[in-house]
């Protein structure tokens, strides 16, 4: 099976990413806040951020953490990248195929911040020991949806203020959660796909027809057998 049309889905994730946050960069200043849909307070929102972390805002605030994130992130890259081409050959079900795109296009957007954008637009933290592999991702798709303090009277969270949805993210991300979401819920049909061609192939194969002829009887037999 060809791969070619994986990676164009791959390349148009990072071409949309990659675009999307050199935009912010240029236009916005950090931590500005544009609404596009909805009100000041609840929408969609541009809200520009730089996260040294992972996905969704989640950091490391060690100088270890980082360089393991980001070598971490790379090493991903390949290994998505290899599996998708294997699984292809396999002949894996296409959905699934279009999945990995999604999630290896994500994967190498990021990739890409946090191994060159210390060096192309100087985002690295002042106190990293060199501006290579500590680029910070650039964050800025933000949808608070609704805000409230919690009651008193709940243990633990009482009179804390929570918003719903707080993370501030990118494409790239976005790419990755809805690539890995379609996987769990289709999980059966992908999988199950490759079962039954599978089982078609080797029902093609007389080998396999005679063997499965020879076990239907003796399964019948096993069956209808009374107990000593």
């Amino acid at each position: 099976m060809k791969t070619y049309k994986y990676f164009i889905l791959a390349f148009a994730v990072i071409l949309i990413d990659q675009t999307s946050k050199l935009l912010v960069h240029q236009y916005m200043f950090l931590h500005q806040e544009l609404t596009v849909l909805g009100s000041e307070q609840y929408g969609f929102k541009l809200h520009y951020l730089l996260n040294p972390g992972m996905a969704f805002g989640i950091r490391w605030n060690n100088e270890f953490g980082k360089l393991a994130l980001t070598a971490f992130r790379i090493a991903a890259m390949f290994g998505i990248g290899y599996y998708l081409v294997k699984m292809a050959q396999k002949g894996s079900s296409s959905g699934f195929l279009w999945c990995m795109a999604l999630i290896l296009g994500g994967a190498v957007g990021n990739v890409i911040d946090s191994t060159f954008y210390g060096i192309l637009l100087n985002n690295h933290p002042a106190n990293s020991p060199t501006p290579w592999f500590h680029g910070q991702v650039i964050d800025m798709l933000f949808f608070p949806l609704f805000d409230y303090t919690w009651p008193d009277w709940i243990p633990y969270l009482g009179g804390d203020y929570f918003l719903f949805f707080s993370p501030v993210f990118n494409i790239a991300d976005s790419s990755i959660f809805l690539g890995v979401v379609v996987i769990l819920i289709f999980q059966r049909r992908f999988f199950g796909e490759k079962i039954q061609t599978d089982y078609s192939s080797a029902s093609d194969n007389p080998i396999a027809a005679e063997n499965s002829a020879i076990e239907k009887p003796l399964m019948e037999n096993s069956d209808n057998a009374s107990p000593l």
